[in-house]
């Protein structure tokens, strides 16, 4: 029993992490319709610039952080800007496009960080808390809670204020959105931006926990990505039970199996897709292709 305990306690740690990427995946596909196969690269990027901000210029962490979640916008708005002339009206090429923007940010990031990578030591320091023989670590928590607040705050943000319901009227209606004069360019902006954020803040966060490196956004995006699909793509609620779930199968699998632990949760994942392919909580979105 205390096994069980302790390997959730662990999976819900690396789950809130996975949460964030896959609430950044989410936005992007509720909002405009579209997966951003750049997202990958842009959380490896958002590590890089906490872990440089932290490590070498010795800032605070949560001051990198936000810094980190700043650049990462920027680059979310740049990669917009760029696709929105092909916006409703040839979604294959901004696919492509996301692949290629991914291309070229690990390339710039092995420029300027090396292929060596980084270690990024833990911001919070501590024995870890002991609750009836549970540990749980200090950093642990500030994940989670960090997560926590993260998806809070954008689920308010989607369904509380007029700029996130006026997103959402895009994804359900493009041209009747237009029509009421919502700014689609404008929209998608944000989304793209707010996307990029969280994949930042997933980064800077997974940064002390894994070792930062050009290839380190693959993984999270990938696990992050079937998070999403598993929680049913485009939907904030799936994306947050999806996380969860992911990372808690991911700590029992290495617990149960160790080496081969992505391959079983690969498995598991495609037995749960092919019995529900619209995942959990199906899809909250449109196909504009």
């Amino acid at each position: 029993m205390q096994f069980v305990l302790q390997t959730l306690v662990g999976g819900v740690g690396m789950g809130a992490i996975y949460v964030l990427v896959a609430l950044g995946f989410s936005l992007v596909y509720r909002t405009m319709g579209l997966v951003n196969f750049a997202h990958g690269d842009i959380i490896m990027v958002g590590a890089y610039i906490a872990a440089t901000f932290f490590v070498s210029s010795k800032l605070p962490f949560f001051v990198s952080m936000v810094l980190a979640i700043v650049a990462t916008a920027v680059i979310g708005l740049l990669i917009e800007r760029v696709l929105r002339p092909l916006e409703n009206k040839d979604f294959d090429l901004m696919l492509i496009g996301t692949i290629g923007f991914g291309i070229m940010l690990e390339a710039i990031a092995i420029m300027i960080w090396g292929a060596t990578g980084t270690s990024v030591p833990a911001p919070v320091d501590g024995e870890p808390f002991n609750i009836l023989g549970i540990f749980i670590k200090r950093y642990e928590v500030v994940i989670v809670v960090v997560a926590t607040v993260a998806a809070v705050v954008l689920w308010l943000f989607l369904d509380r204020t007029k700029r996130g319901m006026a997103m959402q009227a895009v994804a359900m209606d493009y041209e009747e959105a237009t029509t009421l004069g919502i700014n689609v360019g404008r929209s998608n902006a944000i989304a793209f931006a707010i996307g990029a954020g969280l994949a930042a803040l997933a980064g800077g966060l997974a940064g002390p926990v894994l070792y930062v490196n050009p290839t380190f956004g693959f993984s999270l995006g990938i696990l992050g990505f079937a998070a999403a699909i598993l929680g049913g793509f485009g939907n904030i609620k799936g994306a947050i039970i999806g996380g969860l779930g992911i990372g808690v199968l991911q700590a029992f699998a290495a617990g149960i199996f160790q080496g081969y632990a992505d391959v079983a949760v690969f498995v598991v994942f495609a037995v749960i897709v092919v019995i529900r392919p619209t995942g959990i909580f199906g899809e909250s979105t449109v196909n504009r292709a």
